[in-house]
């Protein structure tokens, strides 16, 4: 019951909740209509104004996307989503294109101490590793290591399934039904491994940026750790900050 007695949350974040709550469970699939704002202010027994207010703070969050004269959608995953949201790596002339990619292997293991950590499991548990490399116009960049919880996402890594597509986040959504929504990233420095060199045509010790991302879904449930090594002779890291 949503409620103003003084304390509470505002009345336009009780219904954020409310609609976030309600995408979380599956009750509203990604590519699906929600309902218009006058039949949830009716619903919920607020203003219009208010469910306003809290669907624009999740359009701007990318959870909800506005069609013009069409309705409002939960958000789905597809590669423009994935180049301008998710991906940060631009050519010293600032353009950005998705890289292809290549898989190198896929298969099920017991989690790392740092994986476990990362994913807020417990040590041992199985976890799927993918390790692939990334190439911008045919020459390779990037090598990066995913790990995912292996519960969740069937028999992946079973058989070392190499057929993957080149946006995951895709994957996951459209075949596991996890979303997305928002992750945390770590840079740093670091040498060129001998198989990072090997991988990416390289003298071993060159320097690389190393990006580390715990990606969540909508309650911050942490589903993937992604470690991508990237070459910047061509490459940079670029994030703009509104």
């Amino acid at each position: 019951m949503l409620t103003t007695e003084k304390g509470s949350l505002s009345l336009y974040m009780q219904v954020k909740e409310i609609l976030v709550a309600r995408i979380g469970n599956g009750e509203w699939l990604p590519g699906s209509i929600i309902p218009s704002e006058v039949n949830l202010a009716q619903e919920l027994g607020v203003s219009q104004g208010t469910v306003r207010k809290a669907i624009t703070e999740l359009v701007e969050s990318n959870v909800l996307t506005r069609k013009q004269g069409r309705g409002t959608f939960v958000s789905i995953h597809d590669p423009h989503r994935a180049l301008f949201h998710f991906f940060h790596i631009t050519d010293n002339q600032g353009h950005k294109v998705l890289p292809d990619s290549r898989i190198l292997h896929c298969r099920r293991k017991q989690a790392s101490r740092k994986e476990a950590a990362k994913l807020r499991l417990a040590v041992g548990t199985k976890v799927i590793r993918i390790d692939r490399v990334r190439y911008f116009s045919a020459k390779p960049t990037m090598v990066e290591t995913i790990t995912l919880p292996a519960r969740p996402f069937g028999s992946l890594g079973n058989r070392g399934k190499l057929e993957l597509p080149n946006t995951l986040y895709e994957l996951y959504e459209k075949q596991y039904g996890i979303t997305i929504h928002s992750a945390e990233e770590q840079l740093r420095a670091v040498a060129a491994s001998r198989h990072d060199a090997k991988t990416l045509n390289l003298e071993a010790g060159t320097p690389l940026l190393e990006i580390e991302r715990v990606a969540l879904t909508l309650d911050k449930t942490p589903v993937e750790l992604r470690i991508s090594r990237c070459s910047t002779e061509n490459h940079h890291y670029q994030n703009t900050i509104f």
